[in-house]
């Protein structure tokens, strides 16, 4: 079968991870929507692939972690009876963790908001690092479990507890977020520094994968329609955020300030590692 040239594919995946839709990447590329989806298929699995193995015996020290809320197929009301616990119809979760100081995300899960994703995300987290570390979540009961199963208490671990008002008006309730009247902080393990309590940083990662993923910007016809696309493009979105896209803080990329790499990647490249596994995997 015949196959775009790199730098054809590389602008595809630069329209995407820019925060363009597919359809949209097909009508400014010219490509055909089975290519792009094509594209995004063996790009994304091999973006799993090559952080699954570099994201190993990480030298963090401050962790913070949230999970980020989207749908697939339709919203959670209107999944069918029958469908009602399949995973990949109605919401679907991505639970992510940031470094605070390389803002490097080391590793995520897409999955849904129960116990069994918490314990597959923090198992996942806690085989990628090289020393104890600080970490931060948001209230949800099943981290304390998750945590307490992977790190057995070897850990400074702090959840912030944010508490909000009530709207009034109905359109207030429909699009914006109850307001955050204040914050509790909860200690679980350890002596984690109050200082550095805080999900503001993973936070700001969430409002990035909404602006950089098409699918997942609220209020459109844009969503994911197969879950296993869905976790293509948060794969390919992480590679970016990681080895592609400088942080205007660091003036490099995390994965550089992480010792990951020793330059900026383009997305060339990206397309370039992902033929090298191909080639290997056959």
């Amino acid at each position: 079968m015949n196959k775009l040239d790199i730098n054809a594919r590389a602008k595809i995946l630069q329209l995407l991870v820019e925060g363009n839709s597919v359809n949209a990447a097909c009508r400014i590329s010219g490509a055909a929507k089975n290519t792009v989806l094509k594209l995004l298929q063996e790009v994304g699995a091999a973006c799993t692939a090559y952080q699954d193995r570099v994201m190993s015996n990480l030298k963090c020290k401050r962790l913070q972690l949230d999970e980020q809320w989207s749908f697939v197929g339709m919203k959670q009301r209107n999944v069918p009876q029958e469908l009602r616990g399949v995973f990949g119809q109605g919401d679907v979760y991505v639970w992510l963790a940031l470094d605070a100081d390389t803002k490097l995300i080391p590793c995520w899960h897409v999955g849904s908001r129960t116990a069994k994703s918490a314990y597959a995300f923090i198992g996942d987290l806690a085989d990628r690092l090289a020393s104890r570390i600080q970490l931060t979540t948001d209230g949800y009961f099943a981290y304390v479990v998750a945590v307490e199963e992977a790190f057995h208490g070897d850990i400074d671990f702090a959840q912030l507890v944010k508490l909000y008002g009530s709207n009034q008006r109905e359109e207030q309730r429909r699009y914006s977020p109850a307001e955050c009247t204040g914050t509790e902080t909860h200690i679980v393990h350890g002596n984690p520094d109050a200082m550095h309590i805080s999900t503001s940083y993973v936070e700001r990662a969430n409002l990035t994968m909404r602006m950089h993923m098409r699918r997942f910007t609220r209020l459109t016809n844009a969503f994911s329609k197969k879950v296993e696309n869905h976790m293509h493009a948060v794969s390919l979105h992480f590679m970016f955020y990681n080895f592609c896209r400088i942080h205007k803080t660091l003036r490099v990329t995390p994965a550089m300030e992480a010792g990951l790499t020793d330059h900026v990647w383009d997305v060339n490249e990206i397309v370039e590692m992902a033929d090298t596994m191909e080639n290997v995997s056959e």
